[in-house]
């Protein structure tokens, strides 16, 4: 009888798997259950992805936006990020501001007492090219400011480079017992503030031996009636219409010491004398005789000056022509056009939202 009983219920649990039983029809009916799931699973592993991709991106833009204001209203709140502390460190000199003034004293007041107050100034020297030496209460006036606008422990050295005559050339004359390989060269009816001065500096360190300002100017090539090459001077439209520079003007750039040696003693007598006669140009021999020692292009720095004077001779009728006669000239001289055109421009890019 228990025979027969466990053949029928064998028999019964054949029939109902449909059949007799198999080990692979058991596999395939478990893989069969979980394909049927699968879709379902893949769908929600793919929302979760989304979602944490969606506050990923939202929690990098929420922290954009955190950084950007924070440094905006650390700004507005009066901090200013320190520049490097090679401005002022006097294993690097700082710089010798070379302010060119005639016979306007109430800017050169303004001028010295401004640059006293930068931090990277290790000495102000005025060329004093007027007839009569500056008077005694003049004098004694800005060594007065030069001490008390100052901030650094410190003092910068103040004094007059008294010359004879009055000569162009005089700008550039060697000076004795300088402490600074750097030269800022201004003139008295120009402010560049002092982070905008610092950061310019920082960059003539990185390029000491060219010509780092904030005036550009370009030349380009043409052609005279008779054939032969003649060359453009270009003011500032030319260089924001071009955008390019081959010159910064002397009227606010840093160069070496140097450059006031070989100027004086070993440019051709023939530029001084030039200069000297047409009574302009200066800038124009200075910015070759730099691009003729190094072969290689001065560098702009953007920030804002301020000229605080009246027009000079730039708003006066024949000047273009002018400045394209003292370059051709100057170019004969050399036997060659040493200026090197470039468009690059130095930015800090603290303040620079892009």
């Amino acid at each position: 009888m228990s025979t027969l009983i466990g053949i029928r219920d064998a028999a019964s649990s054949s029939d109902v798997n449909g059949g007799l039983y198999s080990p692979a029809k058991e596999k395939a009916a478990i893989r069969g259950a979980y394909s049927s799931r699968s879709p379902l699973l893949l769908r929600r592993a793919r929302q979760l992805l989304a979602a944490t991709k969606v506050k990923v991106l939202l929690g990098l833009c929420t922290l954009c936006i955190v950084v950007l204001v924070n440094s905006r209203l650390s700004s507005l709140m009066g901090w200013n990020p320190h520049y490097p502390s090679s401005v002022s460190s006097p294993s690097r000199g700082g710089y010798t501001v070379l302010i060119n003034t005639w016979k306007r004293n109430s800017l050169l007041k303004q001028s010295v007492a401004h640059y006293a107050s930068c931090s990277g100034t290790d000495a102000i020297h005025v060329v004093w090219s007027e007839t009569d030496p500056p008077p005694e209460n003049l004098k004694a006036y800005l060594k007065k400011v030069v001490f008390s606008k100052s901030q650094a422990a410190h003092k910068p050295n103040f004094r007059f480079d008294i010359n004879q005559e009055d000569n162009l050339n005089n700008r550039f004359r060697p000076i004795e017992e300088l402490r600074t390989d750097a030269i800022f060269s201004i003139d008295d009816d120009v402010i560049v503030p002092c982070a905008t001065l610092n950061f310019a500096f920082t960059v003539w360190q990185s390029a000491p031996f060219t010509m780092v300002g904030f005036v550009p100017r370009t030349h380009r090539l043409d052609m005279a009636n008779n054939g032969d090459a003649y060359y453009k001077y270009g003011g500032w439209w030319s260089v924001w219409w071009m955008g390019t520079y081959s010159m910064v003007l002397s009227k606010a750039a840093f160069f070496h010491r140097k450059y006031l040696d070989i100027y004086t003693h070993k440019m051709p007598s023939s530029i001084h004398d030039y200069v000297s006669r047409e009574r302009n140009c200066e800038d124009i021999a200075m910015s070759l005789l730099v691009a003729n020692a190094t072969s290689a292009p001065p560098i702009w720095v953007k920030g804002k000056i301020y000229e605080i004077g009246s027009s000079g001779i730039s708003t006066l009728k024949g000047h273009s022509d002018s400045r394209n006669k003292c370059l051709n000239d100057f170019i004969s001289l050399y036997g060659t056009m040493p200026l090197v055109s470039t468009n690059v421009k130095a930015v800090d890019a603290r303040h620079e939202w892009f």
